[in-house]
């Protein structure tokens, strides 16, 4: 091989000319990638390197550049090539060279034996894949092979060298097995030989790690072929002497961390929980590290809790059915459930102190899963025997959510604390599901320790604790219906008792009532309760989101109950509003639940709350309006606008279909007059224009404008028709002097709910017709500056032919022009305008694979609809030679046309036939890429 230059080599089609490719101009531009201060110069060498490497020089040059007088950058480069040629051109390679090639790889590996270590383990991948294309027809022992050859005492390396890079090249084959491009059949046949050939490794692998003499170094290598090699899903029963062997290597320090990823691949194969008799075999061993496991907890050595834990949780996780199935052996299971409950409960604070008991939580979901999955009797069984567990596991989840104390919680890192947040939410999760098994008796168990706690005179109570236990009725209530729980009345009477010291209590007392704000509509008594303790919270910048989010939801659940308390909450709110205590995204919370609230009220009630809380509000927009424009007050702008909008939203004064209140109340118009919303909007609507008609190059402003709009459309929907003539007319404006895409989705909203009632139309059209001929006239001038408006125009041109295709009969509309900018955003790169653009087509290259489907139901509502003109012009469009792609050839293009023709019932089958021809487009069929297609 190694004289052979003129070695077949496909893939250099494309490089730079042959003769580049020498040693010399290798070897310098290697150094270029790795000396060379410039990047550009550095992208330039990597991008020819990258050519080299595919090349039919690679065949020459590698060899020379593994000279033992070479670095081992150099080295490593001259391995790296080899394994790309043998790897993903081994069809190159003629069958007469094969034992001359592996003759080669088998010598270099011995070099390097006692040489560069990266360099010996490319040379051993490289091996490795040219084993795996031999086997098993021609190279029907090959890992038998390599046993034998490296352990030959004619060797000039030393025996530990030699073993060494025998246990690499081994190691790396499993690996290469799961990362090679083999075709399917092949990787089956490979797969059924490496099964076979795990015979010749295990025995030496057992010697090598039970014989007192081997080095530290060989051990460590021993067990990190064993763990490569258990993920071939080798018999678990096959590894049970090396998994033995593993365990005891535990109690090396330096072989700790090697034997737990071993045996944790080793247990967790899918195919292991056949091999019920090993696993049994294995709780003994698991259960035999609790001491230790207590050692290293006691003396703070995280690493090796932490390893420990992996293992139990492996055994347990992943086998707990298997292992339930066994009932005679219950008690050894359910010892290996309490050591994983330890874990769970490992002191300490997490991040800071340990960062074990995280590994656990998925193993109480799944050991519930599969008690709740047996049949009634075994079910009742077991629950009887871990219901007691589980009640212990929740005691333990809520010891692990409480909060260090205030002084240990300041030194710790903003990093630390949003992992801890993160983790308290894990336990919440936990928790919620929890509930399943142990149902209502468990928020008695919390209600119970919380009263206690509470009503306890005997010695003062930590707030950890308190805000702990509300923490776990908060995860239950949150996400599970609590109406009907005997405890919440005397948790809702104990709430107030709370000596709230804190902000982490405070806040969990105030998303403990948000998730019983549908509770309390159901028991509308109880709400002054804890309405006061929310109000009071408004008023605290710290308790900011956990206060305003919690009003939100008591509004939004018992609007129909809180008229007696309105005033209060408008007052409060408008005070918080105006001493500017929230952040924006709060504020326009607080203004969510605000329209809310107002819902409820009498018409002449809303105008008057209105009235008082957004004067301050429309008094410092005319000021804003008479400014010259500058960043500081296009904030105020916004923020004014976003108040607005966010109020419109939820100040709905028609009734809706409400589960609680019978089909009687669908969405009626109001009998009072004209909607509250519309009377606010009349009011503004000149002073809205007047901002407008300064800040009309700001697409910020103009969206926030369009915002208020949008959203009281999609909130009113018929009750906004009064506003609808004098909004065209507005858009109109605005679109003519600069489009935005913000006014475009407006006009869609206003098409969606108008464009059918006769007495719409016309100020409807006239906007349809001129935004449209706006928009064609930027398509003129070139479009692709202006993505967000094509997309927008597509989505409204699709909602108008769904909703009303009588806007396309007008005599003003150029038809052709709309569906010739609809092909040109069909060429967009990004992949919302392409999406718009096939609903507009699809009503009912190379773009990203993603949009196929979409481009699918284009040719597919094509067929159905004009099947005699598809047949006619996907013939058309397929003659050019090249087009689509110059790696179809003419028959694959007709076979293509033929399929799609004849297809016009089965959507699901023409996204068949349109990904297979994307496929061959992109020369990537038949290829591993074609599976994740």
């Amino acid at each position: 091989m190694e004289r052979r230059e003129e070695q077949p080599g496909a893939a250099g089609a494309g490089a730079a000319p042959a003769l580049d490719f020498t040693v010399e101009n290798v070897e310098k531009a290697l150094h270029q990638l790795y000396y060379d201060p410039n990047i550009e110069n550095k992208n330039l060498a990597q991008k020819w390197l990258m050519q080299a490497q595919v090349s039919p020089q690679a065949w020459h040059f590698s060899w020379q550049l593994l000279q033992p007088d070479k670095v081992p950058e150099i080295q490593y480069f001259g391995a790296s090539a080899l394994h790309i040629k043998i790897s993903r051109y081994w069809s190159d390679i003629p069958t007469d060279q094969y034992e001359s090639l592996k003759a080669q790889l088998f010598t270099q590996i011995t070099h390097f034996a006692s040489g560069s270590k990266i360099v010996l383990t490319r040379l051993c991948v490289a091996l490795a894949s040219l084993a795996l294309s031999m086997m098993p027809d021609a190279w029907p022992c090959a890992v038998a092979d390599m046993v034998r050859l490296f352990q030959a005492e004619d060797s000039p390396v030393d025996g530990q060298g030699r073993c060494l890079a025998l246990l690499e090249l081994l190691t790396v084959l499993p690996e290469e097995f799961q990362t090679s491009r083999l075709p399917q059949y092949r990787k089956g046949l490979v797969r059924a030989s490496l099964a076979v050939e795990c015979g010749a490794v295990f025995p030496l692998l057992e010697q090598l790690l039970q014989q007192p003499s081997s080095p530290s170094c060989v051990r460590q290598k021993v067990l990190k072929c064993f763990s490569s090699w258990v993920q071939l899903e080798v018999p678990l029963q096959d590894c049970e002497a090396l998994i033995q062997a593993a365990f005891a290597a535990l109690q090396d320090s330096e072989l700790f961390d090697s034997s737990v990823e071993a045996i944790v691949n080793a247990i967790s194969q899918p195919d292991a929980q056949r091999y019920v008799n090993t696993l049994l075999k294995l709780i003994p061993l698991v259960l035999g590290l609790q001491d230790q496991l207590r050692q290293a907890v006691q003396n703070g050595d995280m690493e090796t809790s932490h390893g420990i834990c992996r293992i139990a949780v492996a055994l347990g996780e992943n086998h707990s059915r298997a292992l339930l199935d066994q009932v005679e052996h219950w008690q050894s299971f359910l010892a290996l459930v309490n050591m994983i409950m330890f874990c769970t409960g490992i002191p300490g604070h997490y991040p800071v102190n340990e960062t074990t008991s995280s590994l656990t939580l998925t193993f109480w979901y799944t050991l519930q899963d599969d008690i709740l999955s047996f049949e009634a009797e075994k079910q009742a069984v077991y629950q009887q025997v871990y219901r007691p567990v589980y009640f212990q596991l929740v005691d333990v989840l809520l010891h692990k959510a409480q909060f260090p104390s205030d002084e240990e919680y300041g030194f710790w890192s903003s990093d630390e604390k949003e992992q801890f947040r993160i983790y308290r939410v894990d336990i919440s999760d936990t928790l919620m599901y929890v509930y399943e098994m142990l149902g209502a008796e468990l928020l008695s168990n919390l209600y119970d320790k919380l009263g206690r706690l509470l009503t306890s005179s005997e010695e003062p109570y930590s707030w950890q604790h308190t805000e702990a236990l509300l923490y776990g009725f908060q995860s239950i209530a949150e996400t599970i219906d609590v109406n009907y729980s005997d405890v919440v009345p005397g948790l809702i009477g104990l709430i107030p008792r709370i000596s709230i010291s804190n902000v982490q209590l405070a806040d969990t007392v105030m998303f403990t009532i948000g998730a019983l704000s549908e509770w309390l509509a159901d028991h509308p008594v109880m709400i002054n309760s804890v309405l006061p303790l929310v109000l009071h919270a408004l008023g605290n910048p710290e308790l900011s989101v956990s206060s305003v989010s919690t009003l939100k939801k008591i509004c939004r659940e018992c609007k129909y109950d809180l008229p007696p308390y309105a005033a209060n909450i408008v007052a409060v709110s408008q005070d918080v509003l105006m001493k500017q205590i929230h952040k924006t995204s709060q504020c326009m919370w607080l203004m969510q639940a605000l329209g809310f609230l107002l819902s409820a009220l009498q018409v002449e009630e809303i105008l008057k709350n209105l009235h008082s809380l957004i004067s301050p509000y429309i008094q410092q927009l005319e000021k804003l309006a008479e400014e010259i424009p500058n960043p500081s007050n296009k904030l105020a702008i916004v923020h004014i606008l976003g108040l607005l909008s966010n109020l419109f939203t939820t100040l709905d004064v028609s009734h809706h279909e409400d589960e609680h209140e019978g089909p009687e109340l669908r969405k009626l118009p109001v009998p009072q007059g004209p909607n509250p919303v519309v009377v606010v909007l009349q009011q503004v609507f000149q002073l809205i224009q007047k901002v407008l008609s300064k800040w009309l190059n700001d697409a910020q402003v103009v969206e926030a404008v369009c915002a208020i709009f949008e959203k009281s459309v999609k909130t009113l929907l018929d009750d906004f028709a009064p506003m609808v003539p004098q909004l065209c007319e507005m858009l109109g404006r605005m679109y003519s002097t600069i489009p935005q895409a913000s006014a475009l989705d407006l006009t869609r909203q206003l098409v969606h709910i108008f464009a059918h009632e006769p007495a719409h139309f016309p100020p409807i059209e006239a906007l349809f017709l001129l935004v449209t001929s706006i928009t064609l006239t930027l398509f003129q001038q070139g479009p692709r500056d202006h993505p967000d408006i094509v997309d927008s125009f597509m989505q409204l041109l699709a909602q108008a032919l769904k909703r009303k295709p009588d806007l396309f009969l007008c005599e003003r509309l150029d038809v052709k022009a709309v569906f010739q900018c609809a092909v040109l955003a069909l060429k967009f790169p990004e992949a919302p305008t392409v999406k718009a653009s096939c609903g507009f087509f699809a009503i009912g290259g190379q773009a990203s694979r993603s949009l196929m489907d979409c481009f699918a139901d284009i040719l597919f509502a094509l067929n159905k609809h004009c099947f005699s003109l598809l047949s006619m012009w996907i013939k058309e469009a397929l003659q050019p030679p090249g087009f689509p792609s110059a790696r179809l050839s003419p028959e694959q293009k007709d076979t293509f046309s033929q399929q799609i023709l004849r297809e016009r019932v089965n959507k699901r089958r023409v996204k068949e036939m349109v990904k297979e021809f994307t496929l061959l487009c992109r020369g990537l069929h038949g290829t591993d890429y074609t599976a994740d297609y």
